[in-house]
């Protein structure tokens, strides 16, 4: 079994930063792609970007290229996404997930572990 924290979220204004932390215990995750969605009212769940075990490969939704970040410490087993410039509508709920099935991918269907989520705004 795997657990998924995650922390980091807040208040925030438009164009500031968030660094939002996924803590993994239980069976391992070093070996595991991480993701990082988000649900906001009255939308469908997001994909914002995931990252391969290794590190080698990141994947990122278009709307946040360029702003937002993610990385990981396989040591720490803890996933991080750096959120810079942020903007109103990036305020959701911000879920980490895990997958021992994949690389990496877009599709929430390819996780197997879903924190509880951390709530993000961003005021303008």
């Amino acid at each position: 079994q795997v657990q998924l924290v995650e922390s980091g979220g807040g208040l925030v204004q438009a164009g500031g930063s968030l660094r939002l932390s996924c803590a993994s215990s239980g069976r391992t995750c070093s070996t595991a792609a991480m993701g990082w969605f988000r649900h906001a009212p009255g939308k469908e769940r997001e994909f914002v970007a995931a990252i391969s075990w290794s590190a080698a490969t990141t994947y990122y939704a278009d709307s946040v290229k360029g702003r937002f970040t993610i990385s990981r410490d396989n040591a720490k087993n803890t996933v991080y996404l750096q959120m810079n410039s942020l903007k109103p509508e990036d305020t959701a709920v911000y879920y980490c997930a895990a997958s021992l099935r994949h690389t990496g991918s877009y599709f929430p269907y390819d996780y197997d572990y879903w924190g509880q989520g951390t709530q993000a705004t961003v005021s303008s």
